[in-house]
């Protein structure tokens, strides 16, 4: 995938971004990631890879494992203002800890079109966090699928295909190839080479800031690891 993508797009190289739909502090990102996609400089390509949070799993959440989620979902919204969450998900659905489902969900929206992905996370995220409902379920991704104007039937019989979930393993591995061990993680690639950014979930700028000079970096050959992802 990587490769792929570096063959078909500028000199200027790629960044990198890992992430998993049901990562709230993917979710507390999404703002800047917007305003970093409006900035980009000319030239630079994009290469989303899922890295797969928590695999599939039929066993509801262990209650502590709820209780820690909570937090830090109360602790990503005294840190990154105006980060919502409805915490009547914890009280209407039966959580899962297992977000493959989701992350194939965007590979299964990937296949009608590369623009699909990007739509299917928003969706996901939209449905999860603001209107408590269970993206680890099959019945709701569909109707995610179908709301944001997917072809809901194709989607369906692509979600849980095993080639599907191949690209989803494939994708998890590369992302530990690369080094990465929460999310969200960006990263710029150039001619083989890999530097990953330091993320300001508040400031774009500082981000954006970061490319250009690790761009700079890149081409002088020298790399920048500063960044401590999150993984929730």
């Amino acid at each position: 995938m990587l490769a792929e993508a570096q063959s078909n797009t500028a000199h200027a190289g790629d960044l990198i971004y890992v992430h998993d739909p049901m990562c709230s502090w993917c979710w507390a990102f999404r703002p800047q990631w917007e305003q970093l996609l409006r900035a980009l400089p000319d030239g630079l390509g994009t290469v989303r890879i899922l890295g797969g949070l928590a695999p599939d799993s039929d066993v509801p959440m262990p209650e502590p494992m709820r209780r820690h989620l909570q937090e830090v979902w109360r602790t990503i919204a005294d840190t990154v203002p105006g980060t919502r969450f409805n915490h009547d998900f914890w009280r209407r659905c039966e959580p899962r800890r297992s977000t493959y489902p989701a992350c194939r969900a965007v590979i299964a929206a990937r296949n009608q079109g590369d623009q699909w992905d990007e739509a299917m996370t928003l969706g996901i995220q939209t449905a999860y966090y603001l209107d408590a409902r269970n993206p680890s379920e099959d019945h709701v991704l569909i109707e995610i699928a179908g709301s944001i104007g997917l072809d809901a039937d194709r989607f369906a019989m692509d979600l849980n295909a095993g080639q599907t979930h191949e690209a989803l393993l494939g994708e998890i591995a590369l992302s530990r190839s690369l080094g990465v061990s929460g999310f969200p993680t960006l990263m710029l690639a150039r001619s083989g080479q890999v530097a990953r950014l330091p993320l300001d979930y508040n400031d774009s700028s500082a981000t954006l800031k970061a490319i250009r000079s690790g761009l700079e970096a890149l081409q002088a050959g020298r790399f920048a690891n500063s960044n401590s992802p999150n993984d929730e």
